[in-house]
């Protein structure tokens, strides 16, 4: 009973990974964020409390970075636009990074809330 509670847990821990994994590839292929959204969407219900904090962190995740990818495209025309689309791309390593590294420790996020890093 304790090895199918440890292997569940890894299980779920294991998508959570994925989404970020594929938030990272969605840097280069951005169909991969979307997947990566929704994936947490699903996988959010099912998962023990620690872990709802990084799929609640994940889709936080893609909906402000959605706001500033779509304020970086309007404002692109102007130079302004570009550095609000690479300060994005750094942002969004930051938080899968950070992320990935409370994940591996199988610890809570500390704020899934947050806007920042």
């Amino acid at each position: 009973m304790t090895d199918q509670v440890i292997n569940t847990s890894s299980t779920n821990s294991g998508s959570a990974k994925l989404v970020y994994i594929l938030y990272l590839a969605g840097i280069v292929f951005g169909i991969t964020g979307l997947i990566g959204v929704i994936m947490a969407y699903i996988n959010k219900s099912d998962a023990p409390e620690w872990l709802k904090t990084h799929y609640q962190f994940q889709i936080r995740t893609f909906w402000i970075g959605f706001l500033f990818l779509a304020i970086g495209a309007i404002t692109s025309v102007v130079l302004v636009g570009w550095f609000i689309i690479l300060f994005w791309v750094i942002w969004l390593i930051v938080r899968c990074v950070k992320g990935m590294k409370a994940l591996d420790q199988q610890q809570a996020h500390p704020n899934p809330t947050g806007w920042f890093f």
